[in-house]
């Protein structure tokens, strides 16, 4: 089996997405990346620095509920390093949104300072909203604004248009259509996007994904296949091995008893997006 994988996905609205995001940018007074605490640096866009320049930055670590809660808190203290305000999110509990006005309000202390100074009491702070599709960006807003406004489904690009939402007096976001960038120029990088479903299953050969899925969950969370799968095999064994191994287990066969290791593909995708595997971060601070 061929295990390269050539993910090229740059639907042309995200070209035009890109330069209305540089046009507003003049608009806002800070921006606000949402990423997925799994993969927090391949879910975020590599662009996002050159366009935003030297505007005042936060990330949102989001859907820490699927993430392991030791890394989470490795990557909020790394990027924070950085000069980056992070706020670690799980909209469906709405843990940390109540944090959200406070963390802006303290990564822009200095303009309201000066707001103050000047006797602007009612003038609201802006933030652009950016995130690549499907890292729960819509979602998010919904439960900041506490409306149900937003389209948020689980498909990239779901979210069209520009738009802004009122929080409260004091703060207005400015919603933007995910963006991907043109290219994946490290193959990893796409790879962990299509884990997630960042890049749509249909684009992709979903049995080389869950190979190296499998063994990537294999070298770090073996117990977890173990203990899902009944998979116990020595570290180093290839995924395609290890796929058929958990098809094995699982009675996953085709006519003549051929392993049906397309089922057992689809099955690992589904479960490591549904979190029933186990919580896990793919992407470690001191290995980029």
């Amino acid at each position: 089996m061929d295990d390269r994988m050539n993910i090229q996905w740059y639907p042309g609205h995200m070209t035009k997405t890109r330069r209305n995001m540089e046009e507003d940018l003049k608009l806002v007074d800070a921006v606000c990346e949402i990423v997925d605490a799994r993969i927090p640096i391949s879910s975020r866009n590599p662009d996002i620095a050159s366009i935003c320049g030297n505007k005042p930055r936060m990330v949102i670590l989001n859907r820490i509920d699927l993430a392991d809660p030791n890394m989470t808190s490795r990557w909020s203290n790394y990027l924070k390093a950085q000069g980056f305000a992070v706020l670690c999110t799980d909209c469906k509990s709405r843990k940390g949104i109540d944090r959200f006005v406070p963390t802006v309000q303290e990564l822009l202390a200095e303009k309201l300072a000066r707001y103050a100074e000047r006797g602007f009491v009612n003038k609201p702070l802006k933030l652009m909203i950016v995130g690549i599709p499907n890292v729960g960006k819509s979602t998010f807003i919904n439960q900041i604004a506490g409306r149900k406004g937003a389209k948020a489904e689980n498909r990239p690009g779901v979210t069209r248009g520009k738009q802004w939402v009122t929080v409260d007096r004091g703060l207005l976001l400015l919603d933007t259509p995910g963006i991907l960038w043109p290219k994946f120029d490290d193959e990893e990088v796409g790879r962990r996007l299509a884990y997630t479903g960042a890049v749509k299953d249909d684009v992709v050969d979903i049995e080389t994904l869950a190979c190296h899925l499998m063994a990537m969950l294999h070298r770090r969370y073996p117990e977890a296949l173990k203990e899902r799968y009944k998979i116990d095999l020595p570290q180093g064994t290839p995924g395609y091995e290890l796929l058929e191994e958990g098809a094995r287990k699982r009675g996953f066969l085709l006519a003549r008893n051929e392993l049906n290791t397309e089922r057992m593909a689809r099955i690992l995708l589904e479960e490591y997006r549904s979190c029933k595997i186990g919580r896990f971060t793919l992407e470690v601070p001191n290995e980029i």
